[in-house]
């Protein structure tokens, strides 16, 4: 019997882009999107978080945004090479960077120069549907953990099988670590409410609107949640097919 959260197509293997254009167009995906990127050096067991602010066709080169935490800047002083990768969609968009970076400003802000990746690595990951909730759908959370003590409270804006994403009032960035999983991700959902573990993909803080945006992945569920969620994300998605045919 097929199962009704998996996408048609289903996550495909991996392909490395080699055409500038194709590399050009993708990297412009995470730039105007915003989306969250992890940066990694080379035998390193550290992540730090950045974004994809600049791309300069003419000049042939890329700028990343500061990093979080701020130390990874010592290793990029030191030339190590790394590598970045970000998602764009269920679809993650890596490269490698072996040359030593320039560090620099971009409109009064710190930044690192680097070559446009002549390679660049595109994977479609997501096999899940992913729902969106409407403003009177908004799901009430919380997040808390050993190293998240007193917890948060927020909304969760989308969900699929296996994750969401997450809005919380002001600026929160300095209690959340990219990576760290934490033991207690409460939800009320409307069928009644679950509790788990989940691991934090990303985290985001939009000024304009002092929002804290949170990409989860869920951690190590029960069988009893893991079909919560799929009943709740199967709801939504009847929910959007209905309307998008009247």
């Amino acid at each position: 019997m097929p199962n009704p959260f998996l996408e048609d197509d289903g996550p495909q293997p991996p392909k490395v882009l080699t055409a500038p254009l194709e590399i050009f167009a993708n990297l412009r995906l995470l730039q105007q999107s915003h989306d969250p990127l992890i940066v990694m050096f080379k035998d390193r067991n550290l992540r730090f978080q950045s974004y994809l602010i600049e791309i300069d066709r003419d000049r042939g080169v890329i700028a990343l945004d500061e990093m979080i935490p701020s130390d990874g800047e010592r290793f990029m002083q030191n030339g190590e090479p790394f590598r970045v990768e970000g998602f764009h969609d269920g679809v993650r968009i890596a490269w490698e960077c072996e040359d030593p970076v320039q560090i620099g400003e971009l409109d009064g802000s710190r930044c690192y120069w680097s070559y446009i990746p002549e390679r660049v690595t595109y994977h479609q990951r997501r096999n899940a549907f992913r729902a969106a909730l409407g403003q009177g759908q908004l799901v009430n959370i919380e997040l808390s953990g050993s190293k998240l003590n007193p917890g948060v409270k927020g909304q969760m804006l989308d969900i699929s099988a296996t994750g969401c994403r997450l809005r919380f009032a002001g600026d929160i960035t300095s209690r959340l670590q990219p990576g760290q999983v934490y033991e207690r991700f409460t939800a009320m959902l409307p069928i009644g409410s679950m509790t788990t573990a989940g691991e934090l993909r990303h985290v985001h803080y939009a000024e304009k609107v002092n929002m804290t945006f949170v990409g989860l992945r869920f951690h190590r569920m029960s069988g009893l949640e893991q079909r919560q969620v799929e009943r709740f994300v199967y709801q939504l998605q009847r929910e959007a097919r209905r309307v998008e045919q009247e």
